[in-house]
């Protein structure tokens, strides 16, 4: 039975780890200079090579040939996620004090180092405190912001890193051409882009998919078997997004919905792709997708693509205020007349005004009235939504709660909040806290709405979302799901 590629591919020296030299050099150094700690602290992503590397260096400290198969009774690994508990941990410290067997230390693997609980940790903070000459710690954890400061504050820490696309690429290369796998350089792109850094992950992908076929493994051909879509598709996507063509979207998310694609994994690759060629214009789109998941995955992404930015909010914002000035008219009367504004919680119409002039073959002087418009106000204060929630959010995180979940609009002199619940307009308008609002808009006019006073702003979204569904009709106001 031949061996999985990421355990025969695993390294068994110091020299031998890929992309974590800013480690292993170090560690290499401290062997040639016996100036080995007591206690090291590896924190990093799963699949980085922390276990290895402690394997390897436990053996290396002791001068012990490292096989991945060996075992040598210096060499203690224990998992605590399994071993969460003080008893266990005693143990460890009753065991310690004897001296090695072999080597000149006794090494103790702990792996995934923050599942121990409190008890525990306190028990191994004792012999890390006063740590016998022949014994060394080397702790290992994905999740270094659980483990106690009273323990890696007495280690050494090294962070692992994800391995870059570039450097992945290399390596599962070599392997593939190791291994005669026949696979195109595309493809592996695909293995390097879904293995997300992980070097076991990728070396597993990469095993898995050599069944595929006996020819040569395409992009096309594993996209197909992973249930991806096709770059060019992603693509197309994105640029509609960022064009917000919602006619494009629609059609070109339909046809890949109808492929049988999943839609987290639609927004997984989209994400993917965002953070390897970063766009302003799709941060947005960004910070929605990935909120794409069960229930109503399907639901969450439609809204997340069909959804109009906030950019464009903005666009059609100010298009509405500037209005096409007619051909003025001759008034019927001689008194100047003022038109009245326009009702609206968005913004003040401006007043008409009227110029008395002389018409020289008339007796009677006349009037022409200008057309009522809008019009920008190039003076208006300026006004950051970001800033306006993180100043609120300092003072209270009641109310900074409550903005997360609104609608903004602002006009240039009025900021127009659209609460989707009752409680939260009923927070929102409490006297200290609206005082507390108005305080951050130096003199900007507040505006809290209705609940549902923006719904009739997203009829368009809803009609598209409503044609991809299938035609499903919007029912008292509600999403169609």
């Amino acid at each position: 039975m031949s061996q999985v590629l990421y355990r025969k591919y695993r390294p068994t020296r110091l020299q031998d780890v890929v992309g974590q030299e800013h480690i292993t050099k170090v560690l290499d150094n401290t062997i040639k200079q016996n100036k080995i700690g007591h206690a090291y602290l590896f924190i990093g992503p799963r699949g980085t090579g922390k276990t290895s590397v402690a394997r390897i260096f436990a053996h290396a400290v002791n001068g012990f040939d490292y096989e991945v198969e060996d075992h040598y009774l210096d060499i203690i690994e224990i998992d605590a996620a399994s071993n969460t508990g003080v008893d266990n941990i005693r143990e460890l410290r009753e065991k310690a004090v004897i001296a090695p067997t072999e080597g000149k230390y006794k090494v103790y693997i702990i792996d995934e180092v923050h599942m121990l609980t409190k008890s525990a940790s306190n028990a191994l903070l004792k012999t890390l405190e006063e740590p016998p000459e022949h014994v060394i710690f080397i702790m290992a954890t994905t999740d270094a912001y659980k483990v106690p400061i009273t323990i890696s504050s007495r280690t050494q820490v090294h962070t692992f890193r994800l391995a870059s696309p570039e450097t992945m690429q290399i390596h599962l290369r070599k392997i593939a051409d190791l291994e005669k796998i026949n696979i195109s350089d595309d493809a592996l792109a695909v293995v390097v882009r879904r293995g997300g850094g992980s070097f076991r992950d990728s070396l597993s992908l990469l095993d898995q998919i050599t069944t595929l076929t006996d020819k040569r493994i395409t992009a096309e051909l594993l996209n197909s078997a992973l249930g991806l879509p096709q770059d060019q598709s992603m693509i197309n996507l994105l640029q509609a997004f960022t064009c917000q063509d919602f006619d494009s979207i629609h059609l070109i998310l339909k046809e890949l919905l109808n492929s049988g694609l999943k839609p987290e994994v639609l927004a997984s690759e989209m994400i993917n792709k965002i953070i390897s060629d970063p766009d302003p214009k799709l941060l947005p789109l960004l910070e929605k997708l990935p909120d794409v998941q069960a229930p109503f995955a399907e639901a969450k992404l439609l809204l997340a693509l069909l959804k109009p930015t906030q950019a464009e909010n903005s666009v059609q914002h100010t298009t509405a205020h500037l209005t096409v000035v007619e051909q003025p008219k001759l008034a019927t009367q001689s008194m100047p007349t003022e038109a009245k504004p326009r009702s609206s919680t968005k913004a003040p119409s401006t007043k008409s005004k009227s110029t008395k002039i002389n018409v020289p073959d008339e007796p009677r002087e006349e009037t022409i009235t200008e057309p009522k418009s809008q019009t920008v106000n190039i003076n208006s204060k300026p006004f950051a939504w970001d800033d306006f929630v993180i100043n609120v959010r300092n003072e209270s995180g009641a109310v900074y709660n409550q903005l997360l979940k609104v609608e903004h609009d602002f006009d240039g002199a009025t900021l127009h909040i659209f609460p989707s619940q009752k409680f939260t307009k009923s927070i929102l308008e409490k006297p200290a806290n609206n005082q507390l609002l108005t305080k951050y808009l130096s003199g900007i006019a507040l505006v809290i709405h209705d609940v549902n006073d923006h719904l009739a702003a997203e009829d368009q979204t809803i009609s598209q979302i409503s044609a991809i569904m299938g035609g499903v009709q919007e029912v008292k106001g509600e999403m169609p799901f």
